[in-house]
């Protein structure tokens, strides 16, 4: 579960501020696609354009991440377990209870 979110959070990061910036610069009610015109509300033009943004940052995530060397990612697991605010939140014991 790890790598999955090592692939999608910063895919998702970059897709928000790709839309943020394309946006910016394009109105959604001016925008054309194949010679037509995009009738389509504002917020399904800003929603479609983000998970088209998350897409292509995940493929590029991806590639990134199949093209690292092995001893990257083992370097990257050995230190996310020994990290405490990376690794996999610990169990706590109830109090008074022996092992």
């Amino acid at each position: 579960m790890q790598h999955v979110i090592w692939i999608l959070w910063p895919a998702f990061i970059a897709a928000g501020v790709a839309e943020g910036l394309f946006f910016t610069l394009i109105d959604p009610r001016q925008l054309y696609l194949f010679g037509q015109l995009v009738e389509w509300p504002p917020i399904a033009t800003y929603s479609t354009g983000f998970f088209l943004f998350w897409l292509v940052c995940l493929c590029a995530s991806l590639m990134t991440y199949f093209m690292m060397p092995s001893a990257a990612k083992e370097a990257l697991r050995k230190a996310a377990a020994e990290r405490e605010d990376l690794a996999r939140p610990r169990r706590r014991e109830p109090k008074g209870v022996d092992r």
